[in-house]
């Protein structure tokens, strides 16, 4: 019996050893790394200090240049946007981050369907954010929402699970060329979308991502921090209730809701276009001239 028990006690520290090393060694990876996503999240969480934060998912990382944006406010733009950060969810764990460090004048949030739609796993990648755990009570709160919160408080290295093989390649690819005040001009497509399809007004909506979205804006007021949100173009027609829920909760809070998605703008020239959701980086060009003009005259307000 005692040796069965010298054994336990043995993996058992053996495991410990293992993961909190294998943690140590990762987070080394996780801060150094030249992939799409860790270098921003590393800059967010600790850098962070310019008067405007552009934050979303791709459609924001893709579409807003900071230069273009910087030059016609006559203020310092960051834009936050995250791949694959998906909803209101991540945004709000990152909206605490940056606060614990730097308060922007304004916030520009790039908002969508999935911020407020039903999904089967609305918290797929808030993972992403997992080497940060246990920094900020707040954004904790987001792992504690999707039951994540004990797997990180007791294993170091699981919270590198999921971005873990693109910090590696990181390392070795440099992902960031061109980079402008986080925005990472996409190169020209190979293809253009050939046909414009009708996107169905989203009907299933989550109760709990609309308490987070309030949430979100909640926290920006307490801050004094001016709110935008946005939606960007995308080569898809959709009526104009599309966006009602958005719509209204804007509304309802005072924010400024610049909506190009629903008026159609660049429908007309798919050569803009990546795919059916994103632009390239001439298209983001010209957008950001177009948002720049419409945010500056909302702030001179």
């Amino acid at each position: 019996m005692k040796k069965l028990f010298a054994s336990i006690l043995f993996v058992t520290i053996g495991l410990f050893a293992v993961d909190r090393l294998g943690g140590m060694a990762m987070w080394w990876v996780n801060q150094h790394t030249q992939d799409t996503s860790g270098p921003k999240i590393k800059y967010l969480v600790n850098d962070l200090h310019e008067d405007v934060l552009l934050m979303g998912t791709s459609r924001c990382n893709l579409h807003y240049v900071p230069s273009i944006i910087s030059d016609s406010l006559g203020m310092s733009v960051y834009n936050g946007g995250i791949d694959r950060s998906n909803n209101i969810y991540a945004h709000y764990l990152i909206l605490h981050h940056v606060l614990a460090i730097h308060t922007p004048k304004v916030i520009c949030l790039e908002v969508m369907t999935y911020d407020f739609t039903e999904e089967p796993d609305p918290f797929n990648t808030v993972t992403f954010f997992a080497p940060y755990f246990g920094i900020n009570e707040g954004a904790d709160s987001i792992f504690r929402l999707a039951g994540l919160y004990w797997k990180y408080r007791v294993s170091h290295l699981y919270r590198f699970n999921a971005k873990a093989v693109s910090n590696i390649a990181g390392l070795v690819i440099n992902k960031q060329k061109g980079e402008d005040h986080g925005y990472i001009p996409c190169p020209h497509p190979a293809h253009y979308p050939s046909s414009l399809e009708h996107s169905n007004t989203p009907k299933e909506v989550d109760s709990i991502k609309l308490e987070y979205i309030q949430k979100f804006v909640n926290l920006c007021h307490a801050n004094n921090i001016r709110l935008v949100f946005m939606i960007s173009p995308m080569y898809t027609a959709v009526d104009e209730h599309h966006y009602d829920v958005l719509k209204t909760i804007a509304q309802r809070n005072d924010i400024p809701f610049l909506d190009y998605h629903t008026q159609g703008l660049y429908l007309d020239h798919p050569e803009y276009f990546k795919d059916v959701e994103h632009l390239w980086d001439k298209g983001a060009r010209l957008y950001s001239s177009i948002f720049a003009s419409d945010l500056k005259r909302i702030l001179e307000r």
